[in-house]
């Protein structure tokens, strides 16, 4: 018979080295929180109940909660009394939790769903009543040492501040990571005292509870013990980041995606990449972005909650919440903003902005252009200096720019304004008016030309001089 499985998450502290006006857990990293990050680990146990033991800032954490993990329940831990008083605060919350119970830190960002699939299986297996996770290290330095006796079995942890010398050569370290029995771990976190240097309640004291007991306790070794590791300030957040990037990118490139320079490669854990993608050096893939198979991103690239489609190339080019179709083409030094939707084989290209508008199949933006609020037809070509006007100062208006039309460079389409299929804008225009199709929209004042106006406006100029030589060459 299967047993009910819950996760208990410590997420109270506010943590004050961060130096920073929000909690520690609510810091980004690649795509999520740490908090983030820790939770999406555990959904790999697929537990019946996650409760998130809050504390400082608890309004924003749970605001936090509420977009990311809505099935959470939130704990308040109103004074923070150490983690033993934090996990008996939130099994006194939820008094009909049985079975086994995790704990885990919600500044841990690093821990893998595989590493608490090994300890939850190894727990149930051994039918022992606590599992902790361990790991070896080379600098166990400011960490707690797991206690073993002369036959190997765990009997308790030592921290830092109490452990002799003996203890202190000590390379295993507890993690802060367990899985308990609910009953016994009720039971034992009754007996959690206050007597103490620093004034709290140590979870750490329910192993050597359980042992004195008799209860067997057993131990997990994380593959890799960076998974174990927390966060204390920025430096260490830019520590795990950067541990964390390599390993998105070396998983990524093992599984069919070039990178030239992963050093430079920074890609949220929440982004897609198929295999036969090619990442160029300085890109940033952020959010949901996803990119399809044969697809070149980069150099020096952000495409953030972006669809990139099979075989497109985005080069220098920063986009947001764009769509980006087959075989199209960005870029270099092209802006796509939220709404803009590129078409397959379409091109927009340098200094272009395109924002909330479609570019039909074949379609192009080719240089120097703002496209705003309008669609753009299949086989389209906007010139040079082209301007979407959509906006009057007041509200925002669309434009349509039919199939195959041309538009010529240094134009004003003054929205709402539509331009229909097979037409042409001559350049210069400020068309503010429908064109038909079969037709070429001219709006532009009728150029004239003032014969003698340099000599006798400008005398003594270059320009002046240009001219003179040109008429005594005539």
């Amino acid at each position: 018979m299967s047993t009910a499985r819950s996760v208990v998450v410590l997420a109270a502290g506010m943590g004050t080295r961060m130096k920073s006006a929000h909690p520690k857990m609510l810091h980004p990293m690649l795509g999520r929180t740490l908090l983030g990050h820790v939770l999406f680990a555990a959904d790999a146990l697929a537990a019946d109940d996650t409760l998130v033991v809050v504390g400082q800032a608890a309004d924003q954490v749970t605001a936090h909660l509420d977009q990311i993990a809505p099935d959470a329940r939130t704990v308040l831990q109103a004074e923070q009394r150490g983690t033993g008083h934090a996990v008996r605060t939130a099994m006194d919350a939820a008094p009909e939790l049985s079975g086994t119970v995790v704990v885990l830190y919600g500044d841990t960002p690093l821990l893998r769903g595989e590493t608490l699939e090994g300890l939850m299986s190894a727990h149930e297996a051994s039918g022992a009543a606590a599992t902790v996770l361990t790991a070896e290290v080379p600098d166990p330095t400011g960490l707690g040492r797991i206690l073993r006796d002369h036959s190997g079995r765990v009997v308790g942890v030592v921290e830092q501040r109490d452990a002799t010398p003996e203890q202190l050569a000590i390379k295993e370290i507890n993690s802060g990571i367990y899985v308990f029995d609910a009953g016994l771990l009720r039971q034992m976190l009754s007996k959690l005292s206050t007597d103490n240097d620093q004034g709290e309640e140590y979870l750490t004291d329910v192993l050597g509870f359980l042992v004195e007991a008799g209860h067997p306790v057993h131990s997990f070794a994380a593959d890799d013990a960076l998974d174990t590791l927390g966060c204390n300030d920025r430096a260490q957040l830019a520590e795990l980041r950067q541990i964390m990037q390599g390993r998105i990118n070396t998983a990524l490139m093992r599984s069919g995606v070039t990178m030239d320079d992963p050093a430079t490669t920074w890609i949220d854990a929440t982004v897609t990449v198929e295999p036969d993608v090619t990442i160029r050096p300085g890109v940033q893939l952020l959010g949901t972005t996803s990119v399809s198979t044969g697809a070149e991103v980069g150099p020096d690239s952000t495409l953030k909650d972006t669809v990139v489609g099979a075989r497109a190339k985005v080069v220098r080019a920063h986009t947001d919440s764009a769509t980006i179709g087959t075989a199209a083409q960005i870029g270099p030094f092209a802006y796509l903003r939220p709404g803009a939707a590129i078409g397959d084989t379409a091109k927009v290209g340098t200094y272009v902005e395109v924002k909330n508008s479609t570019l039909a199949e074949g379609s192009k933006v080719p240089h120097l252009s703002y496209v705003g609020d309008a669609s753009i037809g299949a086989g389209a070509n906007i010139g040079a200096g082209t301007i979407v006007a959509n906006y009057d100062g007041v509200a925002k208006h669309h434009t349509e720019v039919g199939e195959a039309v041309f538009v010529g460079s240094n134009s004003v389409l003054v929205a709402p304004v539509t331009i229909n299929d097979g037409s042409y804008v001559a350049a210069g225009s400020a068309i503010n008016g429908e064109v038909p199709s079969n037709s070429l929209g001219v709006a532009r004042g009728r150029q004239r030309n003032i014969e003698g106006w340099v000599e006798r406006r400008r005398p003594g100029t270059k320009t002046a001089e240009a001219a003179e030589r040109a008429r005594q060459s005539e």
